[in-house]
């Protein structure tokens, strides 16, 4: 395990990591969830294995710490997220995305580009105000405290087993404020900065999911859009051969 002061009070952001060869694939997990729980079963695939691999918990989730203070938007979350990379002495790494992290890599392109040499995003959140099935939407309906006292708990009853045991390792103050910088989006929006990006981009989308609202602009952009046969939003859980296919550029 590793770590790096995101801060000005001494706040860690901690990873750990698989030593191998650069250019370096950094793991981002989704709301309330881990990055080696998600993703540490792909980078040990034999089509993935020989490269350095850093699976990277955002603040307030994992063994990242939570602090009170820190606001939890897109873009403190990729500052964050550039400070561990910095500390790696990381730079060019192919960011493999879910979720809300996909939210994140896409604005530390914007803001870091010497750090990100390739995007692979499984259905990352492109849009502020995501439709209010959207599980962001649904935690940021609330006021901060009224979640963080009453509704935290009733939510992790609510999300099934699985996600419950990566969202009960996330500090509910913080789980908050990252579905409502979620929802917030960035600035300029993470659809916007992604078609004007011009490194490697791709884009996973579950069958189940529906089709990807937006994907003709997309590809015109120059973004690959997969959609994965049979899987939902846990594309890496549904289908991982697709998705090893999909980060080792076989797809």
């Amino acid at each position: 395990m590793k770590q790096a002061e995101f801060d000005s009070k001494g706040s860690r952001i901690r990873w750990t990591e698989v030593p191998g060869e650069e250019p370096a694939r950094v793991y981002l997990h989704g709301l309330g969830s881990v990055s080696a729980v998600y993703h540490a079963h792909i980078a040990a695939r034999p089509e993935l294995a020989g490269r350095r691999s850093l699976f990277v918990d955002l603040p307030g989730h994992g063994i990242s710490d939570r602090p009170e203070h820190f606001g939890y938007t897109l873009e403190e979350n990729a500052d964050a997220v550039a400070a561990a990379l910095d500390q790696a002495g990381v730079t060019g790494a192919e960011l493999i995305a879910h979720s809300m992290g996909g939210a994140v890599a896409i604005v530390l392109a914007h803001r870091r580009p010497d750090l990100v040499s390739r995007l692979v995003l499984t259905e990352a959140n492109l849009d502020a105000f995501p439709p209010q099935t959207a599980a962001s939407s649904g935690i940021a309906a609330y006021g901060e405290d009224e979640f963080v006292e009453e509704r935290y708990a009733r939510v992790l009853k609510a999300v099934g087993p699985l996600w419950a045991a990566t969202m009960r390792l996330a500090d509910p103050r913080a789980l908050h404020r990252s579905a409502v910088g979620l929802r917030r989006g960035s600035d300029p929006v993470m659809r916007t900065i992604l078609e004007g990006l011009t490194i490697d981009r791709v884009y996973l989308q579950g069958e189940h999911s529906g089709e990807l609202p937006g994907r003709e602009g997309l590809e015109a952009a120059g973004v690959r859009v997969v959609t994965v046969p049979g899987a939902g939003h846990n594309v890496m859980f549904d289908d991982p051969d697709a998705f090893v296919a999909t980060v080792a550029g076989r797809i």
